[in-house]
């Protein structure tokens, strides 16, 4: 299995402040995560003044104040974003970011030069800023959360159009043509990994279903991993077992913390736990043969056992289920061979428990 992809998702849990997002970027690279990821958006631009807060959010931030307000003050300015792009290169952690808005994507990708686009759950509908950010070239990591397989599909038909470059109107028949035409689907094999996901913080277990991996895998022929919102780590080290590619995890300095996700995130500690378990993960996958391998062969002769006599034999006697016996250390004669001896004669003398010679 090729290394899982750690996503240290910092998201808006720098609560508005340059120097909370510095230090998220510090914890993210101690606890070897790949790679930290922002939110980068203009207020504005992707939220109306009547558009509720999910009851999540309520729970965490209060009723008052309009969605709007709220995510107008976890806004980061450019320079802070440059400031945390050089933090990153610095420490040999991967700065990513989530584009909202066409300007930011455009900026993450122009100014900041990532490497790689996240598309968050909520914009799988959205289909003009998918097309604008596959324009752009660059790869990208879509979410999937709240939607419908047929859904995936036509967000991945707007993705292959926008990445072909096609000159034909847009729209739902050429979205279709570019998901189903051979350099449709090489394009998106190069360019987009897909994340399962709850979009719910924090999601239940009971409602995770990491067997929908499977699912998005087989229809879309893309590399799947997971976006995670449980509590705790194992539903993300259970999906590093089931094959993600990449993980990706909300994490805070302190679940305290005043805002809309820290409730949801796990702190440094436990991100650094899940990374190395992802990591032993890795390692304990390995081949899918199933034979001995290195590390048990000089054990397998003080395990297994061979057959010798169970009292002390004359040459001649038939071997009985009273004279034949099992017993360790196998480097004799296999007791699968136990009932071919049976009533057969001894060919030599025998001790108490001294090796059956083969025949």
């Amino acid at each position: 299995m090729s290394r899982v992809f750690v996503i240290a998702e910092a998201g808006v849990n720098h609560n508005g402040s340059p120097d909370l997002a510095l230090a998220l970027v510090e914890a993210a690279a101690r606890a070897g995560a790949d790679a930290v990821k922002f939110q980068t958006f203009r207020a504005e631009a992707v939220i109306s003044r009547s558009a509720p807060k999910a009851q999540y959010q309520m729970r965490t931030t209060g009723a008052t104040e309009s969605q709007l307000e709220m995510v107008r003050k976890l806004e980061l300015s450019r320079d802070a974003h440059r400031m945390l792009a050089d933090r990153c290169k610095t420490l040999g952690i991967e700065f990513m970011s989530t584009p909202f808005d066409m300007d930011s994507a455009r900026f993450l990708a122009d100014d900041l030069g990532v490497r790689i686009l996240k598309i968050p759950s909520g914009e799988v509908t959205n289909g003009p800023l998918l097309l604008g950010i596959a324009r752009l070239g660059k790869p990208s990591i879509l979410s999937t959360g709240m939607s419908t397989l047929e859904e995936v599909a036509l967000a991945l038909g707007v993705l292959a159009y926008g990445y072909l470059g096609e000159s034909a109107p847009p729209g739902e028949a050429a979205f279709h043509n570019a998901l189903t035409s051979e350099r449709g689907r090489a394009i998106l094999a190069d360019k987009v990994t897909l994340l399962h996901c709850t979009t719910e913080y924090p999601a239940p277990y009971d409602q995770v279903n990491l067997r929908a991996m499977d699912t998005i895998a087989a229809a879309f022929g893309l590399p799947v991993g997971l976006s995670d919102h449980t509590v705790g780590t194992a539903i993300a080290i259970a999906a590093a077992a089931r094959g993600a590619v990449a993980i990706e995890k909300h994490v805070t300095l302190d679940r305290s913390l005043p805002g809309p996700d820290h409730l949801a995130s796990i702190e440094p500690d436990e991100l650094a736990a899940m990374v190395a378990a992802i990591r032993q993960v890795e390692q304990a996958l390995g081949s899918p043969l199933k034979q001995p391998v290195q590390a048990e062969l000089a054990n397998r002769i003080i395990a297994r056992r061979s057959l010798v006599a169970a009292v002390p034999v004359r040459m001649g006697d038939a071997w009985t289920e009273a004279s034949l016996a099992c017993k360790r250390p196998g480097s004799g004669l296999s007791p699968m061979r136990y009932w071919e001896l049976l009533g057969k004669p001894a060919e030599r003398d025998y001790l108490t428990d001294e090796p059956v010679l083969p025949e």
